[in-house]
């Protein structure tokens, strides 16, 4: 039943007369089986399969749609397309609601037929033709680009046109590209270790740096609350940027949406990024001034971020917002967020909503830990498709139909990304470093530095200093921490999982955006 264009099925009670369209199709290369009745063509799709059926709807007996259904029930991807005599909009609506390809009104021409099979088979295959062509184009410039002195805006661009092939080619598997891109990325991200090691210091001390976590509020959250507007400050931990991108459709059915961008702090880890958000320092100024926080991360605490609330009060106060009202809270569970969405209202009647959702982060280091979520997000493209279900899914998404429609400005952002982790490289420590795979900090680090960032003098850096000569060690690349004598053990549960704490683009290039509801 097959041919090199297509087989297709035709399904009209005046089949006899169709002779002319039949043979036209034959000659650009289809194969074609007929039947007169709805009854025949059922039976004949319970013993062959068929790429595409043309079906009138206007048939005696059991008509189109009557026949779509039933077909339905056995093949429900079956490609169909309809044929009637009629423009009924109630009736288009019917076939539509049927996963209809096409809907092509009677009297139709030999050429007409021919360019609806064409697209209904092969558009596809040809869009990814083209894809593939296109790309090709791309990776060119990319690799030229690698040759300029790029800038932070230009590192943007950059990474997001390579995201926007990620989602291509989400779609498109079947290119062979995917590895390729795959290999375009990792180079791309040697060259922006190299660019964040060279300039980071500059922008520890520079007005003129990129937007850091720590300016998010000071540029977007201060100037709205002062103009009288309602603003949320949706934290999504570990969000990387292609998981927005991803999301972005979604979310456009609610807001319009203003990209833009952040760079996450280093190590691109919670206690660093995320505090910074709230508080509005770097973080050795943090630490200066919260004893508490200075004692969680000197301990290496189970949590590192329980002062969030507090941070954002002070820096509230500090802009002289404090008559503002202020909601924050921070979401783990999935059932703690369903009470949030219940009570929504009530928190819509403050000015500023600050909501911290965990799930992006636990699904990145469950799935380190679990062979079910290793089975579901095996790779950056699991990772995409698992975070943008959740959403269309989610509590979440319907507190943000309820705030579009409050005229709330919900900037979504995130405190860091994460990194499909590969290589292992071996590191020595003192007993008492911490215990990231992704950076460490404590006395006597040492490793090859071709791998990682090592950082003599936290100072520089505007990292907290703990104890006598600190130091911190921040993997590059896909690289992540071993110790010589637990090598194997790390290899085994770390390896081609999910971390961050480390440089690359998908931890560092952090999305912001500015949404403002349609209605």
């Amino acid at each position: 039943m097959s041919d090199s264009r297509g087989s297709i099925l035709w399904v009209d009670d005046e089949i006899e007369h169709l002779k002319p369209h039949i043979l036209f199709l034959k000659e650009k290369g289809y194969a074609l089986s007929q039947a007169s009745n709805g009854q025949d063509a059922i039976e004949l799709c319970k013993v062959n399969n068929y790429d595409l059926i043309l079906l009138d709807q206007s048939m005696p007996g059991m008509d189109g749609l009557e026949t779509l259904s039933e077909i339905k029930k056995n093949r429900s991807s079956q490609l169909i397309i309809m044929i009637t005599k009629t423009e009924d909009e109630w009736l288009m609506d019917e076939a539509m609601s049927g996963q209809v390809e096409q809907f092509l009104i009677k009297p139709v021409n030999p050429n007409q037929i021919f360019m609806a099979c064409k697209q209904a088979l092969e558009f596809d295959k040809l869009h990814e033709k083209k894809v593939t062509s296109d790309y090709l184009k791309e990776f060119q410039e990319i690799d030229e680009l690698m040759n300029q002195d790029l800038n932070t805006d230009d590192w943007w661009r950059l990474y997001d046109r390579l995201v926007d092939w990620q989602i291509k080619f989400d779609t498109y598997r079947d290119t062979g590209l995917s590895n390729v891109l795959n290999e375009q990325i990792k180079t791309c991200n040697k060259e922006f270790s190299n660019f964040v090691e060279g300039h980071y210091r500059t922008w520890m001390t520079n007005n003129a740096r990129p937007l850091l976590p720590n300016d998010i509020f000071n540029h977007y959250i201060k100037p709205e609350l002062k103009n009288g507007n309602k603003i949320c400050l949706l934290v999504l931990d570990c969000m990387r940027y292609d998981h927005f991108k991803a999301m972005m459709p979604l979310l456009e059915t609610l807001f319009t949406i203003d990209l833009k961008y952040c760079l996450s702090l280093i190590p691109t880890a919670t206690p660093y990024s995320r505090n910074a958000i709230f508080c509005g320092m770097f973080p050795d100024e943090m630490v200066t001034k919260y004893s508490e926080q200075e004692s969680d991360m000197r301990s290496d605490a189970t949590s590192l971020n329980q002062h969030e609330e507090q941070f954002l009060m002070d820096q509230m106060n500090k802009a002289g917002l404090e008559s503002k009202s202020i909601h924050y809270h921070k979401i783990w569970a999935v059932e703690e967020g369903k009470k949030f969405e219940k009570r929504i209202k009530d928190y819509a009647n403050k000015d500023l909503v600050s909501i911290v959702v965990n799930f992006v982060d636990i699904l990145a280091h469950k799935s380190s830990q679990m062979d079910v979520l290793k089975e579901m997000v095996p790779d950056e493209s699991g990772y995409r498709t698992a975070v943008k279900s959740w959403l269309e899914n989610s509590w979440l998404f319907q507190v943000l139909k309820h705030l579009a429609n409050k005229d709330f400005t919900v900037i979504m952002t995130s405190d860091h990304g994460s990194i499909r982790v590969k290589n292992d490289v071996i590191v020595s420590a003192d007993r008492n470093a911490s215990s990231g795979v992704r950076y460490k900090y404590g006395r006597n680090l040492n490793t090859n530095k071709k791998h990682a960032l090592i950082i003599k003098e936290p100072e520089q850096y505007r990292l907290p200093v703990f104890g006598a000569q600190p130091s911190y060690i921040i993997a590059k690349d896909d690289n992540y921490f071993v110790y010589p004598n637990e090598a194997h053990k790390y290899q085994e549960k770390f390896k081609n999982s999910f971390q961050h704490g480390g440089i690359s683009m998908e931890e560092m290039i952090v999305p912001l955006g500015i949404m403002k509801g349609r209605s």
